[in-house]
């Protein structure tokens, strides 16, 4: 494999919605979020009132890359070979003799297992009601050079694709917000209610193309014979599509999205498609910002609003990449990588805060991609976490 990657060398440039192109004011929307599940569990579920009244240590405890063991109740944190090296009852964090005896230093028996996932409608609830109602207050709109970035691409020849699994209305009002009214423009398809991943894992036969009428899903189709906006659908009659437009045997497709279980995960290891993943906690990382640190030619702009940097580090769950394990009394403790940070290296091509951040990038620039060849840190674009970069200093002194 090549050791970069460039988005000039790609026929076709895929983007999921929520959090990638479509990005939340996270202090606005994350209380939402909880307050939705909250105001249902008290109200529908008879659950206590004290569920709505949050602290700041609950919010620590709201962390990324944990998986949960349904069978015992258990949030955990994995290492990258499978252990837990963390683990909650809960709320209530395990202390190590806990841990040792509920789950020793063995692999997590469901390591890697694949998990389904739920269709839902977004009329119910606070949550989605709420979005369509006041969006400005829970969305920043695109700044203008990811709009340009867009129009450049269309520019080149390439084929753009908007694949989310967000119902088609929902994803009409997001897009009118953050691009404008004539942001169909921009894609040349529009895929809806897509329920990655199972749009990438599943076959023709199992999650057939549906057209649209008032956003309203109508008889499946057959096969995907033209450009538009449709709904459900599967990866294998998109590629047969793209092979049409594209006129090549094999297009390239890249795919952006923010998750590695519904985006990157399944776009690279069912499509081999390459993959950038848009991962918030590089924002923040480092006191230098990347104008300090490289020249006008070679970074992205970040404008516009500034979300608070999600933390990559809670009190409770250490931090988002790596993590220590305790050895022998009197010995020095041993830093690990998480699964979470495994999984961004190996089905990564690259990693990026915002698509802002490589918006004024030539489109021939070239990255340095993840691969089995270079470090783990290679493919974080502009930086790597400085919590790796302090790990391979130490390990390489």
């Amino acid at each position: 494999m090549a050791q970069h990657f460039s988005l000039a060398s790609c026929d076709v440039v895929g983007f999921d919605l929520d959090h990638t192109l479509c990005r939340y004011n996270l202090p606005e929307s994350a209380p939402l979020i909880y307050n939705s599940f909250a105001q249902f569990l008290v109200k529908e579920k008879g659950y206590g009132k004290e569920l709505l009244t949050v602290t700041p240590e609950d919010w620590d405890f709201c962390c990324k890359g944990l998986a949960l063991d349904l069978e015992d109740g258990n949030f955990i944190k994995l290492a990258d070979n499978g252990t837990v090296l963390r683990a909650s009852h809960g709320t209530k964090m395990m202390a190590p003799e806990e841990l040792a005896e509920e789950y020793g230093r063995k692999k997590w028996k469901y390591f890697m297992s694949d998990t389904g996932m739920a269709c839902r409608s977004e009329n119910c609830g606070m949550y989605f009601p709420e979005i369509k109602r006041d969006p400005g207050r829970y969305l920043y709109r695109c700044p203008e050079s990811v709009k340009k970035w867009l129009r450049q691409l269309k520019n080149a020849g390439k084929i753009l694709l908007l694949i989310t699994s967000s119902h088609s209305d929902y994803c009409r009002l997001l897009c009118k917000h953050i691009l404008g009214n004539d942001f169909a423009d921009l894609f040349d398809i529009v895929i809806t209610n897509a329920l990655k991943p199972g749009f990438f894992s599943h076959l023709p036969s199992q999650r057939p193309f549906r057209t649209l009428e008032n956003d309203e899903e109508q008889e499946p189709l057959p096969s995907l014979d033209k450009p538009g906006w449709y709904s459900q659908g599967n990866a294998v009659h998109l590629y047969e599509l793209l092979k049409k437009m594209t006129g090549k045997p094999e297009p390239k497709v890249v795919y952006f999205g923010d998750s590695m279980h519904s985006d990157i995960y399944p776009a690279r290891h069912y499509s081999n498609w390459e993959t950038v993943l848009i991962l918030e906690e590089l924002k923040g990382e480092r006191d230098v910002k990347p104008e300090e640190s490289e020249p006008l030619e070679k970074r992205g702009k970040y404008e516009g609003q500034k979300t608070k940097p999600l933390n990559s580090s809670s009190k409770k769950w250490g931090s988002f990449f790596i993590d220590s394990v305790s050895r022998l009394e009197n010995t020095e403790d041993s830093l690990v990588y998480t699964w979470s940070c495994k999984r961004i290296s190996t089905y990564s091509t690259i990693a990026i805060p915002s698509i802002e951040a490589i918006a004024e990038l030539p489109l021939d620039y070239k990255f340095t991609r993840f691969s089995s060849n270079n470090s783990k840190m290679a493919g974080y674009y502009p930086n790597p976490p400085l919590v790796l970069s302090n790990v391979e200093t130490r390990t390489t002194k």
